[in-house]
């Protein structure tokens, strides 16, 4: 389970939380322009952007999570099973299996806009990278500076959504996520006036009930909701230590905690929140935190070569960091 959403505050912001029961030791990769990324039967892209995001490294090659390239065009793959089907290998189209598809359109796409006209020539393709990395179903939230669009391959084709929310977690599919969104249209950060009975006198007797209602499980269409309605009611930023703040305190609101959601066959095994990401989209950072780590980490995509040939990797620090006041 995973959540990821857009922010726009002082800058464009655009992150996610990686909720899982195991980790891949992922880290912070950049790949600069002169990397040759190993595409299976499509031809590298012409125009070659570096990107930075967060990928565990398989052989050497960067398996992308979510990620931002150098232009601001920002891109997550979230869970969907039982919803996700790639398809077998179709002559005539671009055949990208769903582990190439981040760095395929990050690579040569400044916007969403030249995204969308790649993915209308685009076959899913059903490649694993390997037996022992076998492909994950996904569908996808990609986001420039103006728009976001929701991506899903399902048994009937490619479908491609514009998401006017900003928000992408798991299943169901994304159009009936907005339909479920719009049972909650009477939500108010401010407090609603007495319409049951007005006649009859019925104070507010706390804080915060215009939003009485908002769902409070862990559910894939209880947290589209919530993220959403903390999202577009959540105040900008000052600058941008305080927008980098308030987006991990938006994400903070669907963070698995350990124990609350017990998986296998036998519950007993924690989904936690292994990491939640916030890149800045104009300036290229890419902050991190780890359910150990709470402290944010920043790593700067133009501090480093970015006409280089090879990934270069920044471990995720996991131990708790604590400063002592007294």
């Amino acid at each position: 389970m995973c959540t990821a959403i857009t922010f726009h505050s002082r800058d464009h912001y655009f992150g996610r939380t990686l909720d899982l029961e195991y980790s891949y030791q992922e880290q912070v990769v950049i790949t600069p322009r002169g990397y040759a990324f190993p595409f299976r039967r499509v031809t590298a892209p012409s125009g070659q952007y570096a990107i930075i995001g967060m990928a565990y490294l398989a052989d050497g090659v960067p398996l992308y999570y979510d990620a931002v390239n150098e232009h601001g065009l920002a891109m997550a793959g979230l869970n969907f099973p039982g919803n996700a089907v790639y398809h077998p290998f179709l002559e005539g189209c671009d055949n990208v299996a769903s582990f190439e598809l981040i760095p395929w359109l990050l690579r040569q796409c400044k916007t969403v806009a030249e995204a969308r006209i790649l993915l209308t020539r685009i076959n899913l393709w059903d490649e694993h990278f390997s037996a022992a990395l076998p492909h994950s179903p996904l569908h996808w939230l990609i986001a420039d500076r103006e728009c976001a669009i929701t991506v899903e391959s399902m048994q009937d084709g490619l479908h491609i959504y514009e998401n006017p929310v900003g928000v992408l977690t798991n299943n169901p599919p994304f159009p009936h996520m907005l339909t479920h969104l719009a049972g909650f249209r009477h939500l108010s950060p401010r407090e609603t006036e007495n319409r049951l009975a007005p006649q009859i006198p019925l104070p507010a007797y706390s804080r915060g009930m215009g939003a009485m209602g908002l769902p409070g499980d862990l559910s894939s269409a209880s947290r589209f909701v919530r993220a959403a309605y903390t999202k577009l009611n959540a105040l900008p930023g000052d600058d941008e230590e305080d927008s980098v703040g308030q987006f991990f305190h938006i994400l903070g609101t669907v963070e698995m905690v350990r124990g609350a959601c017990m998986l296998g066959e036998n519950g007993e095994t924690p989904d936690l929140t292994i990491y939640t990401s916030c890149c800045n989209q104009e300036r290229g950072i890419y902050y991190y935190t780890t359910y150990e780590n709470r402290q944010i980490t920043a790593v700067d995509l133009h501090r480093e070569t970015l006409d280089g040939s090879a990934p270069v990797a920044y471990p995720l620090l996991r131990s708790a960091q604590i400063r002592q006041q007294n």
